[in-house]
């Protein structure tokens, strides 16, 4: 038998460890491994579901990469038309990891209603564009239908629906204007079918979602011709590597950008959340490994007698180092428990609830995103227990200093 287990395991139990000098600061070791261990999972789940959020708000309106002539126009709006005969579309097969491509336009108007106008750029899509991201967007309504004949159904943002007063069913019209300003604009008559809401208002307050068939017509371009290609990838991960990929098996007249290039600050600022997570969970570990410290010494100080008295019956300093490690762990053990209760529960909540809202306007969502995985719950745990455990070893040392015969004499 594992008798310094069987004697830390009978401290532990008994009535008098519970009720000792040393039983509110034990509580507070175990709080302050709780509350880290809440921090902790806070911290990890709301910032990497901030940066997917984000990025996936950022894919939805732009791909992974997009692929458009070389040409010197910095605006949103498609000037020079790119044919669809191209090898790569409308499957990537030069290129692993690809798992879809669609062909996209736009083109800038103004919404005219009869008391207020607002510019807006049109993003014109047609029957291969996917709509995986804006299902989850979608707040009224239902999706616009391009797979048949041409048609004016219009996907609009809550924000503009908001400014302009518009609701679902209402029909606006927008105006494009010619190249020849001296020829009458463009006027298309678009009817709302849905409403979605990204909570991202800088692509919210631009965006509408049409038929490209229209912005062809306006252009006087071909069938076969679009604006630009959006390429979505499987590994978010591989994105540079996939960038480089697609750049080299394009044509040598298109150019690609990846999403990190176009919206660089965006996607350097969602970075900075990996030093904070890492800042706090080394704060919160050092806060909870030294309070356990503390517990531990207590508890050694409190069990002065009964460490002279193994020492006096041939205990070695090991062996009574591993008693209050064991002891030290048990605590350990219940503040992860009851940490992971209230970490889960707080994650769980805000995940179905939505209890704590964001401000949009700055940090592009309307709620704090939650990312809840497995794994890093596990290793949160064990990275936490092992570092405690570690740290608890060298206060522990104190007992190898500790006289058989002065420790018997303590009171």
């Amino acid at each position: 038998m594992n008798y310094e287990f069987f004697i830390a395991k009978r401290i532990i139990g008994s009535k008098a460890y519970k009720s000792s000098i040393s039983a509110p600061i034990i509580k507070i070791g175990i709080a302050a491994i709780a509350i880290g261990m809440v921090v902790m999972m806070i911290a990890i789940a709301t910032g990497i579901g901030l940066q997917q959020k984000i990025r996936d708000k950022v894919v939805a309106f732009n791909g992974h990469v997009t692929i458009t002539n070389y040409d010197s126009n910095n605006s949103q709006e498609s000037v020079f038309p790119i044919s669809k005969k191209q090898e790569f579309y409308p499957e990537f097969k030069s290129v692993e990891g690809i798992s879809h491509i669609q062909a996209v336009a736009t083109k800038f108007g103004v919404i005219r209603t009869e008391t207020d106008f607002e510019g807006a750029v049109l993003k014109g899509v047609g029957n291969d564009y996917s709509w995986s991201y804006f299902k989850e967007f979608l707040i009224e309504g239902r999706l616009p239908d391009y797979s048949g004949n041409r048609n004016e159904e219009v996907l609009i943002s809550k924000y503009l629906a908001n400014r302009l007063q518009f609701k679902l069913g209402d029909k606006f019209q927008m105006i494009f204007k010619k190249e020849d300003p001296n020829k009458l604009p463009n006027i298309i008559t678009y009817n709302i079918v849905g409403i979605y809401n990204s909570g991202f208002q800088d692509f919210d307050a631009q965006y509408l979602i049409g038929d490209i068939r229209h912005l062809q017509r306006i252009n006087k371009w071909k069938d076969d011709q679009i604006g630009s290609f959006e390429i979505f990838i499987n590994d978010y991960s591989e994105l540079q590597r996939k960038g480089i990929e697609i750049y080299q098996n394009t044509p040598s007249t298109l150019n690609t950008q990846t999403i990190v290039d176009k919206y660089y600050s965006i996607l350097e600022w969602i970075k900075i959340f990996d030093k904070n997570i890492y800042g706090i969970i080394g704060i919160m570990i050092l806060v909870a490994g030294i309070n356990m410290i503390t517990a531990l010494l207590v508890l050694i100080l409190e069990r002065t007698q009964m460490i002279g008295v193994l020492k006096a019956l041939g205990s070695n300093n090991w062996s009574i180092r591993k008693l209050f490690i064991y002891n030290a762990s048990y605590l350990i053990f219940l503040g992860l428990l009851w940490g992971n209760m209230l970490g889960l529960g707080i994650l769980f909540a805000q995940k179905y609830f939505k209890i704590f809202p964001l401000d949009p306007s700055v940090y592009y969502v309307s709620e704090a995103p939650v990312y809840i995985s497995l794994s890093y719950i596990i290793l949160l745990n064990i990275g936490t227990l092992i570092l405690c455990l570690l740290m608890l070893l060298v206060p522990s040392y104190i007992i190898t200093k500790i006289s058989p015969v002065k420790a018997i004499r303590f009171e």
